[in-house]
């Protein structure tokens, strides 16, 4: 087996990009969470991998290898520590940020591609050939798709054991497992337990209460968050019927924000909460039509609140400029939301062309209620899932209360969405994306930009024309023709400092004025 761990560990020598192993054990000694996600450290000695803040006891250099995965270290013999759970740490905020294969790759596998069509359907997602496909994340993460995929099933098999009471045959199927041995083998291979004794170990443990149908969970990320800026941005756009933030309904939260979910295997529901305190997580529940959907559900829900962001990454480059300097110190760990359907997210990016927010929220609204697929009850203020392109593409003339010039823009994304002309999914390359968007009519950069920065997640759109931008410039005292080319790649988050600073400016005129 030691022969197997180092061949795998050989994997890990690209890691040098990011972090060297000397690095890399600095930042287990000192049981650094920013790492958390980024790397994992197995321990020859007891075979385990853990993350690197896990509070055991920290291991002799020499009886150490890093994996850049935990797929790897799986692939290299190691079990889940049962202690500081790797398996859910924070996803590697270089998915995001990179446009290559492998990080679209990552993005595709990580929404579920392969559970549901295979390496197959993923390779001719990516325009590559299975054997180059697999050949480059080996290299670069120590295993292949297959592996990578594996490793995530076996984590929503184990959320579903622990926080519901699934069967295990169920559970098997609902995380994406062909059957039930191959279930067992891997349960007991990643975690050293059979899913009986994963089960029976969280009944031991303390549990919160559970609301039957409900999955309840964490959601990782990174420290720090500005968790007020995210509830309060989501709030302002929340479309009513599709989307809600109310009073908290659990202790310890200070609001809730709720939602329905477009899943391939019917709709859901989502409420995250607003923590109070800082605690390196977000309280999560969702409700599923099909329990297959579980892993795509929390990958889109951890998109939209970016969760798997690198704050200091970002505040260190955006904090050296001298405009944003004093935003950053105010507002450290902002996040730059995503959303959890980027067909919905350009089909408001239009809606709000031109208009206010409260104005495209109105619009959003009028057209969830009419074109909507109705929830077969009412899940409080949720009554529906946002119109699909296809509806929206017939929708009558009456309904799109917006000058011609953007009702033509509105069928034309539409009509491109519906027919997979246009392809906005996780993982698509973001330039051809881009540009096949600009083709359309009345598509401009302020909609591509926008669309860039929520519905494909990337770190560093830009919109330099908008007019919160502005605004926000004016506030910090910043010209207008500021250089931004200093802020990448994080100039999406330099964008939401902005609008911050322009909120408060205007709240500040506003009162004044009453005064």
């Amino acid at each position: 087996m030691s022969d197997s761990r180092q061949s795998s560990a050989s994997g890990c020598r690209r890691l040098g990009a990011v972090i060297d192993e000397e690095s890399s054990y600095r930042a287990v000694s000192s049981r650094d969470a920013r790492f958390d996600g980024v790397f994992f450290t197995a321990v020859r000695t007891t075979g385990i991998y853990c993350r690197p803040s896990c509070p055991a006891v920290t291991p002799k250099r020499q009886n150490v290898h890093f994996y850049p995965s935990a797929a790897a270290a799986q692939a290299g013999g190691y079990r889940a520590c049962r202690r500081c759970r790797p398996d859910a740490v924070p996803g590697s905020p270089d998915w995001n940020l990179r446009a290559d294969l492998v990080g679209r790759a990552m993005r595709m596998i990580g929404d579920g591609v392969v559970d549901r069509e295979g390496v197959s359907g993923l390779a001719a997602r990516l325009g590559y050939s299975e054997r180059h496909l697999t050949r480059e994340l080996v290299a670069e993460l120590g295993a292949g798709p297959l592996a990578l995929a594996r490793s995530q099933r076996a984590h929503t098999a184990r959320l579903l054991l622990q926080t519901t009471d699934v069967s295990a045959t169920d559970t098997a199927f609902a995380a994406g497992f062909a059957s039930v041995r191959q279930f067992n083998d891997t349960m007991r291979e990643v975690y050293g337990l059979t899913p009986t004794e994963l089960r029976h170990k969280a009944a031991r443990s303390s549990q919160p209460a559970q609301v039957p149908g409900t999955i309840p969970l964490r959601l990782a990320h990174r420290q720090p968050l500005d968790a007020a800026h995210l509830f309060d941005f989501l709030a302002v756009r929340a479309v009513p019927g599709v989307e809600e933030v109310v009073a908290a309904g659990s202790r310890g939260a200070v609001r809730t924000y709720r939602r329905t979910l477009a899943l391939p295997g019917g709709p859901g529901v989502a409420e995250v909460d607003q923590p109070r305190r800082s605690q390196g997580w977000l309280d999560c529940r969702l409700r599923l039509t099909s329990l297959r959907d579980l892993t795509t559900a929390v990958q889109r829900i951890r998109a939209l609140f970016d969760l798997d962001a690198d704050p200091d990454a970002v505040d260190r480059v955006l904090g050296a400029d001298p405009w944003l300097a004093p935003l950053v110190a105010a507002r450290p760990g902002l996040r730059s939301p995503g959303h959890v359907d980027p067909q919905e997210l350009a089909v408001r990016a239009v809606l709000g062309q031109q208009v206010t927010v409260a104005g495209a929220r109105t619009l959003a609204a009028r057209l969830a209620e009419r074109y909507g697929l109705r929830l077969a009850a009412a899940d409080g203020g949720l009554t529906s899932l946002f119109p699909s392109a296809a509806a929206l593409a017939e929708a009558d003339p009456a309904d799109l209360a917006m000058p011609a010039a953007r009702q033509r823009a509105l069928r034309g994304l539409c009509a491109a969405l519906a027919s997979g002309e246009l392809d906005l999914s996780p993982g698509v390359d973001r330039e051809q994306t881009s540009a096949a968007l600009l083709a359309l009519p009345g598509i401009g950069p302020w909609t591509v930009s926008y669309v860039r920065m929520r519905a494909l997640g990337d770190p560093d759109a830009h919109l330099p024309t908008d007019i919160g931008v502005r605004h926000g410039l004016a506030a910090a005292g910043a010209a207008e023709a500021v250089d931004a080319s200093g802020w990448r790649p994080w100039r999406s988050y330099a964008v939401h400092h902005l609008w911050v600073a322009a909120t408060e400016a205007g709240k500040e005129k506003q009162k004044q004025k009453q005064d």
